[in-house]
This record gives structure tokens, sequence and C-alpha cells, in this order.
């Protein structure tokens, strides 16, 4: 395999088969799941069936005998093959599917599946998808394997895929036609999936435009579909995404195409709300066991994904890796991937925007987009460098919703949150913010929010805090408008002076604010359709009844809403006088709410904002994280991570995150707070 195909593929896909300890002992329905729906059918994805001295590449090989075993073993225990057809009768049907259904697929047509599998499909005869790179099979020589030059027996003949489309058993997909490689992704050279990345073009120093990128994908498919139509005898009506990558607009183009089915490497089940474009499979690989399939097979029933491990989190300032000199800059980077790998965390919050003037307002970027001057086009190249070579799981992209400081040219640069005053009485953040309530601000919101998406690889988005209204805002003309649609008064002193239109506003707040996050997070995940979402909440808002009116936020509503909350406790900046009562109010809390443990991220400080920055100790905040752990919390993170002062420590903090959340009795020391 060559190397770009194999850093691709670890960025691309999550290992199947490595379940986290806590999902896996805990295997029963996962009743915090989004999806609460019973696995109606499962999808294997194969790729080659040969011995390891045999294979292009080892890593997702299975060998003849364990393949056996394995189809063998799923017959033994109750499974029950189906084919496409299946799938299709039973959702435009209802014809209902066999109990505990499975289809079986080969990705890129290697040889070794008409010489290994094959015989296997026929004597237990397994309806079976075998998806084909047309250029590969094209070809009468070599062929061009991701950089690497592979000789065409490697790959099935025209005569052996005639013979087992004609047995009945077998139905040919479309694995693209030239698009299962990497290309330029970004100035910096990283080489991401053909299908979804939109091209840095060298010559002309810029990205390739919309129109370009729909018409290269919308010609590929085309191209493959006329082509193994011709040469298989079958028109392909399944789409298998090159390293399981897809969008809305390649999905589109598919469908345009009469390929209703794609088949991707998302983790999860397939129940009756997954769509057909985007069924999952679980992949295959040359270290599953019996015991492992078996285990893979109930965590997908038991409705379990891989997000059902615990997070151990970083959130990183891209600030710290900026540098005008490009140089500088990639060392910067490369003692961040350091320090990534030494931290031992599977999750990064890495920081999108810049705020130079630390007014509390976003006035630059990382990633290319038409509202916002952008500092440096890095987040793409940092985000992908993550994924590829530490051992995060997860990033996501940390991003304010409204606290943007346009340009005065920019529509809505004007449309701002009024505020009435600031009440002393509970913390204020103060950022300038566009106002939510504006239909221009909000056009300028979502144009940020897809740019994003179109320029990065990104499993997640972070909420900053600046999601809130304070009860003396908003007293903008655009809110006072949304204020009658409510039915209320139509400025913010008289909704204060009467209690049952304060009480009313707030719930309405707290309300639109959620429901214009999940819009920004469709637009993203129509670029990133395995998209989690994540939000920073006050804690306040969860040791303080009183909390929702000062800022919008509620945590039970917020935990409904976001796949993570994660909540700032900080006791610090709360200048709270026992951290231990903070910390143990906070989880009560959470815990009042049915799935608040599952939901919820702690996030600590690292340093101390009202003594001059002076850095917490990385004893007291492994002491921290032990306690949470004690007290049944699953997730925590910490904000800032420090790379040039080794803050926290990185072996300390790896140390304390390989241990296991337990519940315990857990005894920390009372620290008094400046």
């Amino acid at each position: 395999m060559s190397s770009i195909f194999k850093i691709i593929f670890k960025s691309m896909l999550i290992v199947i088969g490595i379940a986290s300890s806590y999902a896996m002992a805990n295997s029963a329905p996962n009743m915090c799941s989004r999806d609460q729906n019973d696995n109606e059918f499962t999808i294997l994805s194969y790729h080659e069936i040969a011995d390891k001295s045999e294979t292009l590449d080892s890593t997702y090989a299975v060998t003849p005998l364990h393949f056996d075993e394995q189809m063998h073993w799923l017959i033994e225990h109750g499974y029950h093959f189906v084919d496409i057809d299946d799938i299709l009768k039973y959702r435009k049907t209802g014809k209902p599917l066999p109990n505990k259904a499975v289809l079986v697929t080969f990705d890129d047509g290697y040889q070794s599946v008409y010489a290994n599998a094959y015989p296997v499909i026929k004597k237990y005869k397994i309806p079976t998808v075998i998806a084909l790179v047309g250029s590969w099979l094209k070809t009468k020589d070599k062929v061009n394997f991701n950089g690497e030059i592979i000789a065409r027996d490697k790959f099935l003949s025209q005569k052996e895929i005639k013979e087992m489309v004609s047995s009945g058993l077998v139905e040919v997909a479309s694995h693209s036609y030239f698009l299962h490689k990497g290309i330029q992704g970004n100035p910096q050279g990283n080489m991401e999936p053909a299908v979804t990345t939109r091209q840095w073009l060298t010559d002309k120093h810029s990205y390739e435009d919309e129109k370009s990128y729909k018409k290269r994908v919308y010609n590929d498919l085309l191209e493959n579909n006329i082509f193994l139509e011709k040469y298989t005898g079958q028109k392909p009506r399944v789409m298998v995404w090159p390293y399981g990558r897809y969008n809305i607009e390649v999905r589109r183009i598919a469908e345009q195409l009469g390929m209703p089915i794609g088949l991707t490497l998302d983790d999860g089940s397939n129940t009756r709300i997954t769509p057909l474009w985007g069924l999952r499979r679980i992949l295959v690989d040359k270290n599953m066991t019996l015991k492992d399939l078996e285990q893979n097979m109930r965590f997908r029933n038991a409705n379990l994904t891989d997000d059902d491990r615990t997070t151990k989190a970083a959130h990183i300032d891209l600030d710290y890796i900026y540098d005008p000199d490009p140089v500088q800059q990639e060392k910067n980077l490369g003692n961040l991937l350091d320090r990534i790998k030494r931290l031992g965390v599977n999750t990064v919050y890495l920081q999108a925007f810049a705020d130079p003037d630390a007014n509390g307002a976003a006035d630059y970027v990382y990633f290319p987009n038409r509202n916002i001057p952008m500092r440096a086009d890095l987040f793409n190249r940092v985000a992908w460098q993550i994924a590829t070579c530490t051992q995060v799981k997860r990033v996501y992209a940390w991003m304010p919703m409204m606290a943007w400081q346009l340009p005065k040219k920019n529509i809505a640069a004007k449309d701002m949150v009024v505020t009435l005053q600031v009440d002393p009485t509970h913390l204020n953040m103060g950022y300038p913010r566009l106002s939510p309530f504006s239909p221009k601000a909000q056009k300028i919101i979502k144009q940020i929010y897809e740019d994003l998406s179109k320029s990065a690889y990104i499993d997640g988005i972070l909420f900053h805090d600046d999601v809130t209204l304070s009860d003396f805002e908003d007293d903008s003309e655009a809110a006072h408008v949304q204020y009658k649609k409510w039915g209320l008064f139509d400025s913010v002193t008289r909704i204060r002076a009467d209690r049952n239109q304060f009480a009313k506003w707030t719930k309405l707040k707290t309300q639109y604010l959620d429901d214009f996050a999940m819009q920004l997070a469709q637009i993203v995940r129509n670029e990133q359709p395995g998209l989690k979402t994540a939000r920073n909440l006050y804690a306040q808002v969860a040791l303080n009844n009183n909390a929702e009116e000062w800022y919008a936020q509620n945590l039970a509503e917020s935990i409904k809403y976001y796949d993570y909350t994660a909540i700032m406790a900080m006791p610090y900046m709360e200048q709270a006088s026992d951290d231990k009562q903070f910390y143990d109010k906070i989880v009560k809390h959470v815990k009042q709410d049915r799935c608040g443990l599952e939901r919820t991220v702690i996030e600590l400080q690292t340093v101390n904002w009202r003594k001059d920055n002076e850095p917490i100790s990385s004893q007291e905040m492994s002491k921290t994280i032990k306690y949470l752990y004690g007290l049944g919390v699953h997730h925590v993170a910490y904000y800032p991570d420090n790379l040039y002062k080794n803050n926290p420590d990185a072996d300390m903090i790896k140390q304390t995150f390989a241990q296991k959340p337990v519940r315990m009795h857990a005894i920390m020391p009372n620290n008094k707070k400046d």
C-alpha cells in the first residue's frame, strides 16, 4: 500500500475492533445515543483475502482461512446474508429483512478476491458487493496505485469479474474512476482524499472553485459508470466512497447518476433512520479474530459507537503555532505534534480563529473564506497533521458563533448585539457580538461556517463561550422585530419590567441560540457527515438556578441539543473558595440529567488568569482529574495547552489520563482560591 494511501486511511478511519473498554464493558443498548433505533443490518468491509506473503498491504488483508472461518461463524450464529435488492425492497416497500442481516462487501477489486474469497462465496452462497476502480482495471500493464506502480494482475481481470457477476452472487459497485487517490489539499502540500478535497492549484496559487470541483467529480463518476457497464455488463447502483469520504455535493451527483446507495466507513449502526446514501460498515482488518468480530457485531447491535470512549481533550490555541515566517511556523507545528503524542490525548479542540486585540471578538480566521481576513491558511494543515500523525481520534474546530469583528465594509458589520448595561452581580463576558436576530448577520455567519467546512477535515465543532445573551441583551432593532414575533414587548426595558414576559423571553432566547447553533452544525455536516457538536458552557449554569436568566444558557437543554457540553469548570476564574465543593456541585447537577455524564465534558483551567496568568501546577491538575474520575466523570478537557512551557506537564497528564474513570471515593485537598 502506498504511503499516501496509508496516511489518508489512518485519518479517515475509526479503528474498528478496538472499541473503548468503557463501551465494550457496557454493551447494553445505549440509551443516550442520538439514534436509539435497533441495528437493522450490518455491512462488512473487506479488502484483500490473501496470506501475508501475497498481499499488497497486510494491514487490511484477511487470510483465506480466517475469511472462511468468519463466514462460517456468521452462519452458525444465526446471521443471514442479504443483497442490495433485499435492502432496497425493505426501504421501499417495508418487506422485512431477516433477523441479524449481513451484507458482505469488498473494496478495490483485488485479484485475491476471485482466487480466495469467491470459492467461499460460492460455498456458502453469500451475496457480495465488489467496488471497482475503473482506471485500475482499464490499464493493460501497470496500475498507478496511489503513487506506487503495481502489476495489473494484482487486480481482477474482466473474465474473472464477469464470471462472478454471472453467478448471481456478486454485484458491481463504483469506487470511482480516478478518485481513489490523494490530491494536494493546501499550500503546504498535504495529500487529501480526491473526492471531497477542493484541490490546491499550485500554479494559480488558489483553490479549485465549486463549479470545477463538482464537474471533476461528476465527470469521474460518470466515466466509471460507463466503463463498468461496458466492462462487466452491470451498471453500478452502489457508490462505495474511497476512504469512506463523501459530502452532500458528491452524494447528490451519485444519486443523479443512478447510485442511490452510498457505502461509507462511518461508525455506528444501520438503523431505520440511516439514509441509503450513508450506510455504515465495519472495516475488517488482519487482526480481527472471531472474538473481535463477535464483539463488533454486538457493539453495533447495541447501538454503541466509537464515540462512547472517554474524552481526554487538550484545548489548543493555534496562535501558538502561527508565525509570519513559514519555516518557523512548520517548526512550531512539529513541536506541537511531538507534544500531542506525549500528552496521550484522544481529542483536540483546535482554535480556528484569531483575536489579536483580545477584545473577545475574532478579527481573523485560519482558513480561506469570504468574509473575515485570513491570518494564515493554517487550520487545515494543522488539523490534518494531528489526525494523520498522532493518536488523536477527533479534531474539533473551536469557533465563535456570534463574536465576529467584521471588516467595516461588510454588510453586517454594524448589526451588533446591543447591551443596555452590565450587571455587576454576575459574570459578564461582554464580547462584541453580531446580533443573532439580524438576517444579514446570520447570512454572514453561515457563510463563515460553510467556508470552514469546505476547507478542512474536522470531526466536530466546539462552539465558543460567546453563545450567550445576558439579561440586558439584545436590544438591537433586529432583536425588537423577533421579540414582536414571539408576542413580547419590543424592547428589553419593557420586557424586564414584566416578570412573565421576562421568564418567557429568557427561555425563547436560550432555545433560539441553540437552534441557530444546530443550523450552523448542519451546514458543516453537509461536508463532514460524521460531525459531532460541542459547546462551552459557563460553570454558573451548573451552579446557580438564576444563571439561565443571566446567560440564556441551560444545562439540560445543552445536553439535549449537543453531543457534548464542555462546562468551563474553572474555580480560580469563578473565585470559588473551595474547589472540592465547586466540582461536587457541578457534577451533582450534571448527574441529574439522564445522559449528563455521557454528554458532559468537564473543562479545567491550566492558568490562573486572575493572578497574572500564573500556571496551575500539574500535580494539582492531576489530582483534580483523578478526583473527577472518582466522581464518575467520563470526559475531561483542559485549557490552554502551552507547548513552550510544558504546561501542563505532558508526561504527568498522559499518566493521569491513562487511568479509567471509575466510581470511587476520592480524597482531594481543599485549595483556597485567591
